[in-house]
C-alpha cells in the first residue's frame, strides 16, 4: 500500500506545475478579482469584510476540485494503459487501494488548499476562528469528493466523460453553493435554489469554521458531509470491489 501511495505521490507531484500551482493561481486569480475589485464596493457581509467572507468558499473549492480530478484522472488513466488490472491482481486488498487513492488525492487536495488559504491570508489576515476543526472539516470534504472522483474514473470510458462531472456538475453547485455570497439578502428563488444544494452547506462549515459566522443550521451540514462521505466511499469502494469497467 505504501508503494502505491508514493506511486500516487510522485504522479502529481512530478507535474506539480499543472496539478498544484495552476490550481492556485486560478483561483488566486478569483480572490483577486472579486475580493480586490467588489470588496471595495461591497458593505461587510454578516459583519466580516467581503474579501475575507470570499476565503473560505475558493479555499473550499480548491479543495473540491483538486481532490475529485486526481483520483478521477488517476484511475482513468490507468484503464486506458491497461495498467489498472496489475493493480487488481495485486496481494493488495480493495480497501487498501482506496485507501492509497484517497490518500494521496487528500494530500493534493490539502497541499492546494493551505496554499491557497496563504495567499488568501495575506490580502485579508490570517486569523481562524476554529482551525482545528476547519482542518478535520477540510480532510472530509477532500475525502468525499476524492471518493467522487474514483466513482468518474471507474464509470468514464472517454475522456470527455472524465471532464463531464467537474465541468458541469461540480463546478455549478460550487458557484452556486454560496462561495461569493450569503444566502441571506438575496431573491428568495436564488435562496430556496442554494439551499437544495449539499455544497452550500458545506461551504457553511468551513465559513465557520474560518470566520466564526454561518447561514445554515450546522448540525444540518455535519448531516450532509456524513451522508455524502458514507455514500461516496461506500460506492467507491464497492465499484472497485466489483470490477465495473474495471476488468475486461
Amino acid at each position: 500500500m505504501r508503494t502505491l501511495l508514493e506511486r500516487e505521490l510522485r504522479r502529481f507531484l512530478r507535474v506539480s506545475g499543472q496539478t498544484i500551482f495552476s490550481p492556485l493561481i486560478t483561483t488566486s486569480l478569483y480572490f483577486v478579482v472579486f475580493g480586490m475589485s467588489l470588496g471595495h464596493r461591497l458593505a461587510e457581509v454578516e459583519g466580516v469584510p467581503y474579501i475575507r467572507f470570499i476565503v473560505p468558499g475558493l479555499v473550499s473549492l480548491g479543495v473540491v476540485s483538486n481532490a475529485l480530478l486526481n483520483t478521477s484522472s488517476s484511475l482513468f488513466s490507468m484503464k486506458v494503459q491497461g495498467t489498472i488490472i496489475d493493480l487488481l491482481v495485486t496481494p493488495l486488498s480493495y480497501a487498501e487501494i482506496l485507501v492509497a487513492l484517497l490518500t494521496a488525492a487528500v494530500v493534493r487536495a490539502l497541499l492546494v488548499g493551505g496554499l491557497m488559504w496563504m495567499v488568501a491570508g495575506v490580502f485579508s489576515g490570517f486569523d481562524l476562528a476554529h482551525p482545528l476543526w476547519a482542518l478535520v472539516l477540510l480532510l472530509g470534504i477532500a475525502l468525499a469528493f476524492a471518493a467522487v472522483g474514483m466513482i468518474v474514473g471507474i464509470w468514464a470510458d472517454k475522456f470527455e466523460q472524465v471532464n463531464f462531472v467537474p465541468a458541469f456538475v461540480i463546478t455549478p453547485l460550487t458557484f452556486l453553493g454560496g462561495v461569493f455570497y450569503s444566502v441571506r439578502g438575496i431573491p428568495p428563488a436564488l435562496a430556496m435554489l442554494t439551499r437544495a444544494n449539499p455544497v452550500f452547506y458545506l461551504v457553511d462549515l468551513v465559513r465557520f469554521c474560518m470566520l466564526g459566522v454561518h447561514d445554515a443550521p450546522l448540525t444540518l451540514g455535519v448531516a450532509v458531509l456524513a451522508v455524502l462521505l458514507a455514500g461516496s466511499i461506500g460506492t467507491a469502494w464497492w465499484l472497485l470491489r466489483s470490477g465495473y469497467k474495471l476488468r475486461g
